[in-house]
């Protein structure tokens, strides 16, 4: 590399061929090349109105809800806007804006914190985590205790700070399904880890299997792999798989067996578009349910306020919760999160109100259900619209969303197109998405960025679009596949 450097380049300190090499190998497909891409289109259509045959950019790579019209919740928003201004509290005009119930939970929220502009507790907020304990106890039907979790700016930095503590040297294995969300083999990479695969079996509804687990295992244990993870994400991502109790169950087991620690990965948990066939259950009340010989079983459940029918993104927050976790570890823990000495307060109580949310009988009640059941009931509208849409074309298959915001169809491509992308020095289905982008402004992301089995291709689509626009999207995509499979036959 040093030698394409011009001398200017030469001197300077911080190149990349200087630091840190970890970062370098960082891959991260859900904001990578295409997701670049739409944003030079976006601008474009901003400055040239016209100049493209479409006139906007749909961002379908990633799951943000309120960049897609998703409205936000009332109840929190007057929260927010009460301990962002708390002079609103007392004005004489807040009882005719504010709910009251908002305005309690505001003035609560603001004796605990004095304001959202000073730091909290490295930890968290103690208000907030003591209702977090609350929400998981009444979930799961077991206390839970608050020092036990750590208030984080979002699941990410959760996920990245505990694969941080786990790795400790280049041979530590963490157990990733395959197709996984990029978060996980970024951060294994960034820290120095050994990704460990384990395949999702698409035909079976992307199942897991604990026989693919114990072959993935074995493989890496005889390379001299000292496994010590496994990530599970449920409702899954990009594959939007539920897990059923007794799979989980004999999960939990097999890690038991395996004195492997369990990474729970719940932050679609409220994303269950077949609640009757495949409720959401926690990894923490399975094995919870299992007694005093399980007390010893290592689990750390991440939860983030970025999905759901929240979709609070831009906020920033999230928790871990660790149960059976050794206390000098979670010492550790706490060490790492007063470096960066707090989360985002307004994410922080964004937490507290995602767990502790209006009550029957409050005054915000009534609009809270209609609202939440209302973006439930249009998110398996649009899952239904686009999985059929899908199906529909020529060479897809797509599995319906169980859970979760995403479609992770398989798409058969002519071997031109496989061809023309091997020249491009691309993978097939990176070309399908780019030309797919250029030609209608839809921005999904390739199934190689996920990684998936060999010789199959895919894409992940959120189905988070605008409900009236969903007709639309549909039909701009079956006239791009037709258009695509023609060009390359």
């Amino acid at each position: 590399m040093r030698g394409t450097l011009t001398a200017r380049q030469v001197a300077r300190v911080m190149r990349a061929d200087t630091i840190q090499r970890d970062i370098v190998k960082v891959e991260y497909a859900v904001r990578g090349e295409i997701a670049i891409r739409a944003e030079q289109l976006r601008k474009q259509l901003s400055d040239a109105p016209g100049s493209l045959p479409f006139t906007r950019i749909t961002n379908c790579n990633i799951g943000n809800p309120q960049q897609l019209e998703q409205k936000p919740i009332t109840f929190f928003r007057q929260v927010a806007a009460l301990v962002d201004y708390p002079d609103l509290i007392t004005s004489p005009q807040a009882a005719s804006i504010f709910a009251p119930d908002a305005i309690a939970r505001a003035t609560k929220y603001l004796a605990a914190v004095q304001s959202v502009g000073a730091y909290s507790h490295s930890q968290g907020v103690p208000v907030v985590r003591q209702e977090v304990a609350d929400f998981i106890s009444k979930r799961d039907g077991f206390p839970a205790n608050p020092e036990h979790i750590f208030l984080t700016a979002g699941a990410s930095p959760a996920v990245q700070m505990v694969l941080n503590a786990v790795i400790s040297h280049p041979k530590v294995g963490i157990m990733i399904p395959i197709p996984q969300y990029p978060l996980y083999t970024a951060s294994i990479a960034l820290f120095n880890g050994t990704a460990v695969p384990y395949y999702l079996e698409e035909e079976k509804n992307w199942g897991l299997s604990t026989v693919e687990l114990a072959k993935s295992l074995a493989k890496a244990r005889l390379e001299g792999v000292e496994v010590r993870a496994l990530c599970i994400i449920n409702p899954g991502n990009p594959t939007g798989q539920t897990l059923s109790w007794d799979n989980m169950n004999e999960i939990v087991e097999w890690c038991k067996k395996e004195r492997i620690v369990l990474l729970a990965d719940e932050v679609y948990q409220t994303n269950i578009y077949k609640p009757a066939e495949l409720p959401f259950h926690s990894f923490r009340r399975v094995v919870k349910s299992k007694g005093p010989a399980y007390d010893d079983f290592e689990l750390i459940s991440f939860h983030s306020v970025s999905k759901g029918m929240i979709g609070e993104c831009g906020r920033r927050g999230g928790y871990f919760e660790c149960t059976n976790i050794d206390p000098e570890v979670m010492a550790q823990f706490y060490k790492i999160a007063s470096i960066s000495l707090c989360p985002p307060v307004h994410g922080q109580l964004m937490v507290g109100l995602m767990t502790n949310p209006p009550r029957d009988g409050d005054a915000s009640y009534p609009l809270y259900q209609e609202e939440m059941e209302g973006i439930f009931a249009s998110l398996q509208r649009r899952a239904e619209t686009l999985a059929k849409a899908l199906n529909q074309l020529e060479g897809v298959s797509c599995n319906d969303a169980q859970g979760a915001m995403y479609l992770f169809p398989t798409i058969t491509l002519p071997a031109g197109a496989v061809a023309h992308a091997k020249a491009l020095g691309k993978n097939p289905d990176e070309v399908y998405c780019l030309e797919l982008l250029e030609e209608t402004g839809v921005c999904v992301v390739p199934g190689s960025g996920f990684l998936q089995k060999e010789g199959t291709w895919h894409f992940r689509s959120t189905f988070l679009a605008p409900e009236n626009q969903m007709g639309e999207f549909a039909e701009s995509l079956a006239r791009f596949h037709e258009k695509f499979l023609s060009k390359y036959r």
